[in-house]
């Protein structure tokens, strides 16, 4: 069997001397997908309406939906407009909504990371908490700019896991430690979502699409920091990676029924 191809979705930011528009994605991603999900990484530009979403989902085995310091638009989920000076991508929210909408149409196994949970969301109808740290009775999610990776990534609160739950089965714990670098969450859960996981004051950690054909799996923190070292963070990129190879063996064999 070839490799199959994952996309990682990109954000819009500005790069060199001149600030120009760049479409960029962690390495972090892209080392997941070679090592663990042992993909060709594909890089889904943030190009907004000129994104050809039929094309991406015919051509594509799995999306990774990826974390990022922007956030989604308010007005997206009917939501107050943030604060000034918080960023935003709308390049980036033109594309991936659909194409989340359209990847579990098509059973696509989809994994959402970070803001890529909170878009998930979004997409099927829920909404957001703009800043958990302002909210009564919740601590701050967000991790303070620490120049070391290891202070910044590492594990910095307990999440309770739904018994029986798929993160249950890959846990195989009712507890487990995750790091934390986000501001916002989900507020209201999107009807198709079921929750898989909490933090200890309450914030949802990590979802499933229930109607889903395929795999359909979000987390609030980062198992692309620290698969190589942590157990967990690298049974979600294998579960993923043999959804992926699952998808991609039913097109092989379609194809080749076709061609007979």
């Amino acid at each position: 069997m070839t490799k199959p191809f994952v996309g990682i979705s990109c954000c819009r930011r500005q790069f060199g001397v001149y600030g120009l528009p760049s479409h960029a994605a962690s390495d972090t991603y892209v080392r997941a997908a070679d090592m663990v999900v042992n993909a060709v990484p594909i890089l889904i530009p943030a190009n907004g309406e000129a994104a050809d979403i039929p094309v991406l989902i015919d051509r594509l085995d799995g999306i990774i939906l990826t974390g990022s310091r922007s956030n989604v638009q308010p007005g997206l989920y009917g939501g107050p407009p943030h604060a000034e000076g918080t960023p935003e991508d709308e390049a980036r929210d033109g594309v991936t909504l659909p194409l989340i909408r359209a990847a579990l149409a098509a059973g696509l196994p989809l994994l959402a990371i970070c803001r890529g949970l909170q878009e998930l969301n979004v997409a099927l109808g829920g909404s957001l908490h703009q800043r958990l740290q302002d909210l009564p009775g919740r601590f701050d999610h967000s991790t303070p700019l620490q120049p070391l990776a290891r202070l910044r990534t590492a594990k910095a609160h307990a999440v309770r896991v739904v018994p029986g739950s798929f993160l249950h089965q890959l846990a195989e714990a009712r507890e487990i430690a995750v790091n934390s670098l986000h501001n916002q969450g989900i507020d209201i859960l999107a009807p198709e979502l079921t929750v898989e996981g909490t933090a200890p004051d309450g914030t949802i950690e990590a979802v499933r699409a229930n109607s889903a054909p395929g795999f359909a799996f979000g987390v609030q923190w980062h198992p692309e920091y620290d698969f190589e070292t942590d157990a967990l963070s690298r049974r979600i990129f294998t579960a993923f990676s043999d959804a992926v190879r699952r998808r991609r063996a039913g097109a092989q064999a379609r194809f080749a029924a076709v061609a007979d």
